[in-house]
């Protein structure tokens, strides 16, 4: 046995072209490769596009936003942009609109994420099961994310056009309502309007994000859960939810963060309006940088950058308490 141990180790040993085998490091290891300078010098070169793009994109204009929302500086008048400390917050604070602005972005958050959610997780329950034509049912739900924001802003203007959208004519012929009604210019209905669109838009995120998380659950989870007698709410709360609580933690975070950022369906439907009753926080910053006041726009900027970061941390914190004592 051990001859022929021995005759396979000799049989693996590396050998040069003319067949005489080469010495190898003490101990039969082979030696590892010395870090060089030439090694730096490459890597450094590789990793170079990719800093200098980052930095030119992402850092400069944070850093040029945080100088700008410290100073007055309106393109409308170059001539004065001396600091101004904290004027350009106060001035945030002082306008007329910003109670309304507030109040638009709470419920736009609250409105559009829950039936995402609900609606998403739903969907993500059904695709899981086997079923004839899944895959072309899958890319049914999936196809209104490959299109953009904007864009499904300006579709469902039309759709709630007051003169000859779909959505009237349908309501008029269900007998709903008697007359058309003005969906996007009456400050009660327009913030409806968007946030619909806007659910469903995202409804599609929440699909494809928790179906791959559903995918990862063994099956055979869900054989000893039946054999135990267990039914079906009891299988989503005891094995399905929290078998896939992170993902969903992480998924609600990140819709959160992006319909917070997310002003494409609000400027292709309304633009804001009428009278700034649909305008959330980051339509209104791109409101006042089309002004030109790129401080007061910094300053709010910066402000949306804290109010994100202190959600993040306690969010995070919060939901790992819960993970934890579970």
């Amino acid at each position: 046995m051990r001859r022929r141990q021995a005759s396979l180790d000799d049989e693996r040993q590396p050998r040069d072209k003319s067949g005489t085998a080469l010495a190898q490091p003490a101990g039969g290891r082979r030696r590892k490769r010395e870090f060089t300078a030439r090694h730096g010098t490459l890597i450094t070169l590789y990793l170079a596009p990719a800093v200098l793009f980052v930095a030119a994109f992402t850092y400069y204009p944070v850093l040029a936003g945080t100088h700008m929302a410290f100073r007055r500086w309106n393109l409308n008048d170059l001539t004065d942009t001396s600091f101004v400390g904290f004027g350009n917050f106060a001035g945030l604070f002082r306008d007329p609109v910003w109670g309304t602005i507030l109040a638009n972005t709470a419920l736009w958050v609250i409105a559009s994420l829950l039936p995402q959610l609900v609606i998403g997780f739903l969907l993500a329950l059904y695709m899981r099961r086997r079923f004839r034509f899944r895959g072309l049912y899958q890319a049914l739900v999936f196809f209104p994310w490959a299109i953009s924001g904007f864009l499904i802003g300006i579709l469902f203007r039309w759709m709630f056009n007051s003169e000859f959208g779909v959505i009237n004519d349908l309501l008029m012929k269900a007998h709903v309502i008697d007359e058309p009604v003005p969906w996007l210019a009456d400050p009660k209905t327009a913030m409806a309007a968007v946030i619909i669109a806007n659910i469903w838009y995202g409804v599609t995120f929440f699909a494809i994000m928790l179906l791959a998380a559903l995918q990862s659950i063994p099956e055979e989870i869900y054989e000893a859960a039946a054999l135990d007698g267990a039914g079906r709410t009891r299988t989503l709360f005891h094995i399905t939810i929290p078998y896939i609580r992170t993902m969903l933690v992480l998924t609600v975070l990140l819709r959160v963060i992006w319909i917070f950022n997310f002003p494409d369906i609000i400027f292709g439907t309304t633009g804001g309006g009428p009278n700034n009753e649909t305008h959330i926080v980051s339509s209104w910053m791109i409101a006042i940088t089309q002004q030109g006041d790129y401080g007061r726009a910094s300053a709010l900027a910066l402000l949306v950058f804290a109010a994100l970061m202190v959600f993040s941390v306690f969010f995070l914190t919060a939901t790992r308490g819960k993970e934890a004592k579970a």
